[in-house]
C-alpha cells in the first residue's frame, strides 16, 4: 500500500479496504512516527467525533511563538498563536469522504488537509505533547522517556 507521499500511501491503504469499507465507515490515520499514542488518546477523539459530519483529528494548541522568516533568515513578522494548532494522528474521518478528498489533493502533508480542500472543516481534538512525532534525534529520546515512564508500565 505504500506510495511516494502521504497521500498515496493512505489512499492505497484505502482502495486495498474497498471491498470492506461502507462509505460512511469512519477511518482512522495513524503515522508511525508517533509511538507514542495511548489508549486514551484513540478513546477521546473517536468519543468526541462519533457524531460528526465530518470528522478530525488530533492536535494541541501552539505554545511557542512563531516568526515568518524571508528567504534570508530574516524576521518578517510575529505570527500571533492564538487560533493556531499543531496537527498530531490519528485523523478520523469517514471512508468515502477521505478518499474522494485525496484523490482530488495528492500533494497534502495530512489527511486534514484534504478534506480542507475539499471544502470541509475538519474539528480538532485536543491531544497531548505525549503523542510527540519522531523526526529529530532527540525526539527518539523523549519517546523512550514517555514510554518507559508512562503510568501501568511494568518495564
Amino acid at each position: 500500500c505504500g506510495g511516494a507521499t502521504r497521500a498515496d500511501s493512505v489512499l492505497g491503504g484505502l482502495r486495498a479496504i474497498a471491498g470492506e469499507a461502507a462509505a460512511g465507515d469512519w477511518v482512522l490515520v495513524h503515522d508511525a512516527a508517533r509511538p507514542c499514542l495511548a489508549p486514551w488518546h484513540v478513546d477521546k477523539l473517536v468519543r468526541e467525533l462519533a457524531h460528526d459530519e465530518v470528522g478530525g483529528l488530533l492536535a494541541v494548541p501552539v505554545a511557542d511563538t512563531l516568526k515568518r522568516a524571508d528567504e534570508h533568515r530574516h524576521v518578517c513578522e510575529t505570527v500571533p498563536r492564538d487560533s493556531l494548532w499543531q496537527a498530531q494522528t490519528p485523523q478520523m474521518f469517514r471512508y468515502a469522504m477521505l478518499r474522494r478528498a485525496l484523490e482530488g489533493a495528492r500533494e497534502v502533508t495530512d489527511e486534514a488537509s484534504a478534506i480542507e480542500a475539499a471544502g470541509l472543516r475538519p474539528r480538532l481534538v485536543q491531544g497531548d505533547a505525549t503523542n510527540l512525532k519522531v523526526t529529530f534525534p532527540l525526539d527518539l529520546h523523549l519517546a523512550e522517556w514517555i514510554l518507559k515512564n508512562r503510568e501501568g508500565h511494568n518495564a
